[in-house]
């Protein structure tokens, strides 16, 4: 891809993003998103477990190279909604692609839930996430052929307090970390 061309994709890429993450999830879509995670894997199990935990409906991911991410999403502590968050992600390395996937974070205690709702959290580079699909799928296009498969019941773990599942929307995309995920908190006023 030729210089200017690149430059041309990733100002596209960085506004669709901002826009995407200026809108906020609604709760009813939150909750929505929760009752999909539910079905799969161990997250009933896990969720039972759990302190609380965060719901990002849709996050839009893509990149050349250079990608960015971005979504909104709301907090939950013992069933109830505290607070709502957005999150931004930069990577740096191989990557090629776009892609829309919804995220559960997992907090299994108080002290967690409290570190990443004090205000602003990042992943560290090892941070990984439980991939969940409703199916496989597979596609063709000029660039060559593709497949993606998923687990419906992919176990999750706990890592440092947390458990984190990811579940594609749509697209392909050829790089799936979670480190380096920056969250904003925003708490609710009841």
């Amino acid at each position: 891809m030729p210089k200017a061309a690149h430059h041309i994709f990733l100002l596209v890429l960085v506004t669709c993003f901002s826009t995407s993450a200026n809108a906020a999830a609604s709760l009813q879509k939150c909750k929505e998103t929760l009752e999909n995670f539910r079905q799969l894997g161990n997250v009933p199990e896990m969720l039972a477990e759990s302190y609380g935990y965060a719901v990002l409906p849709t996050i839009g991911k893509g990149g050349i190279g250079i990608g960015g991410a971005g979504g909104t999403g709301c907090v939950f502590a013992g069933g109830k909604h505290t607070g709502n968050i957005s999150m931004g992600q930069v990577t740096i390395g191989w990557q090629l692609g776009g892609q829309a996937y919804s995220q559960i974070i997992l907090f299994k205690n108080a002290d967690v839930y409290k570190d990443f709702t004090k205000g602003q959290f990042e992943f560290g580079a090892d941070a990984t996430a439980v991939a969940l699909t409703y199916g496989a799928a597979a596609g063709a296009s000029t660039k060559g052929a593709s497949a993606s498969a998923g687990d419906t019941r992919a176990k999750g773990a706990w890592k440092r307090g947390m458990a984190v599942f990811t579940l594609v929307k749509g697209g392909l995309m050829y790089e799936a970390s979670i480190g380096g995920q920056k969250f904003r908190f925003k708490p609710v006023s009841h």
